[in-house]
């Protein structure tokens, strides 16, 4: 079996025993020339357990013009079975002048103090220390032993415990900086490559227990459909193109679909709910568009798209706000618990959380929104910049002596909720002098009495 990194797949079939070194040799080469050209030449480090798996594809490697180094990761669960593996690792390595780099984890600690399980503690661990090596060292790949069998256990893991598309296309050929060249290959083909070149490996004595999803899945289910069907790994294998191929499409749908419907705005993403509740099957994009942003309370989201206008879904670091006619992401502001700032009379700029300027002018040119004129002399200092709060009053400029409350003046102004949390309000003692970016309180103008006149300016 041999899947190209396009998707799509081609089987082999080794005939000849004696033949199989040259023959996995050669067909590793091939897909290697022919998917990932650009390898020659770079630096590649091989992600070795000491497994037959990763002994494997270093045997392989380590017979092709490639500059090859070692990384192993002793995550010190199994006593001294994990140290023999190590040291077997680096013996290997050494005795064949290949660079070796090696690490130990305490990884119960990590998983009891992070609240992971083992196994995601150690991948955890494992991934960052490899992306680590790659910058400290200038690697510029990582490559792991990924087989087909893993590929199906992967598939049938994802479909147990209940996945979406993205879950049954497998597991890519390449990922960013991680490539995984043994996909084409199955386990029995490894462990005839093994057998056949006298390769010496570790057995992980835990991969015996079906304690683990995957060893239950590897030892009892696949087994079953191996049986029903000699040839199902190939079958699997074909079923997993078309489904890699679907996606394809509904990724290129997506897209189409997203530059209808989506508009950036600043770091918000407004989604038009008419034009998305048109589409027949709008939960479907609304999955696609909002995973990457966190998101995992799917119904919650589906309802929250018809459902009152000011209703939120959080993920970690983002919300999807319900306003009027759209639905908003948005970063959530950390910052958001610092409510006030204080400004004296000597400061000339501020910097945080606004851009703001002031600066004595000898006369007024044309407000806006970014820049108002005021009576220097009505203000006590220190000023305050500061969030606003439910009964906030203040008097819109021209209009003198009426009041309105700032929840009225932003509902006027259709404010969303989130436009609403970023208002900064300027004031001078009790009074509003500003809805920063919106309107001056009447209060503050200038008039022909005004001996001194401050402009305030929102700046970039």
């Amino acid at each position: 079996m041999f899947t190209q990194s396009q998707g799509d797949a081609r089987s082999f079939t080794i005939i000849q025993r004696n033949s199989l070194h040259l023959a996995m040799l050669g067909m590793l080469q091939e897909h290697l020339d022919e998917n990932f050209p650009f390898l020659k030449g770079r630096k590649l480090l091989l992600a070795v357990s000491g497994g037959m798996d990763s002994m494997v594809m270093l045997d392989l490697m380590r017979q092709l013009p490639y500059d090859i180094a070692v990384a192993h990761c002793n995550f010190q669960l199994r006593g001294e079975e994990s140290d023999q593996d190590e040291i077997f690792v680096k013996s290997f390595a050494e005795q064949h002048k290949i660079p070796v780099f090696t690490t130990r984890f305490d990884t119960l600690t990590f998983a009891e103090d992070y609240k992971l399980s083992v196994q995601v503690a150690a991948r955890e661990l494992r991934y960052n220390w490899f992306y680590e090596l790659l910058e400290t060292g200038n690697y510029d790949y990582l490559l792991t032993a990924h087989h087909a069998d893993d590929n199906l256990e992967t598939f049938l893991i994802n479909l147990i415990r209940g996945t979406g598309l993205d879950g049954l296309t497998g597991i890519p050929v390449l990922n960013h900086k991680i490539i995984r060249p043994l996909l084409g290959f199955s386990r029995i083909d490894l462990v005839l490559h093994a057998n056949e070149s006298k390769l010496q490996w570790s057995e992980d004595s835990s991969n015996a227990s079906d304690k683990y999803l995957r060893n239950k899945i590897r030892h009892d289910l696949i087994p079953v459909f191996k049986a029903l069907n000699p040839s199902f790994l190939d079958s699997f294998e074909k079923t997993q193109s078309y489904l890699q191929q679907s996606k394809a499409m509904a990724d290129d749908a997506s897209v189409m679909v997203y530059q209808q419907v989506a508009v950036a705005k600043g770091n918000e993403i407004h989604f038009n709910l008419k034009k998305l509740l048109q589409l027949p099957n709008y939960t479907s994009y609304l999955y696609q568009w909002l995973k990457e942003f966190g998101f995992s309370a799917w119904d919650d989201i589906y309802a929250l798209s018809k459902g009152q206008s000011g209703k939120q879904v959080f993920s970690t670091h983002y919300r999807l706000l319900k306003d009027r006619k759209v639905l908003i992401v948005a970063p959530i502001d950390n910052a958001a618990s610092v409510t006030e700032f204080y400004i004296d009379s000597q400061q000339a700029d501020v910097n945080f959380p606004l851009n703001l300027s002031f600066s004595l002018v000898a006369d007024i040119s044309a407000a806006s929104n970014s820049v108002i004129f005021v009576d220097a002399e009505q203000l006590e200092y220190p000023l305050v910049l500061r969030k606003w709060q439910t009964g906030d009053i203040f008097q819109p400029l021209g209009m003198q002596g009426q009041s309105k409350k700032v929840s009225k003046f932003f509902k006027d102004e259709k404010l969303s909720l989130i436009d609403k949390e970023k208002a900064w309000l300027l004031c001078s003692a009790s009074k509003i002098l500003w809805i920063v970016g919106f309107r001056q309180d009447e209060r503050f103008k200038v008039t022909s009495k005004t001996q001194k006149i401050l402009k305030i300016e929102v700046t970039p």
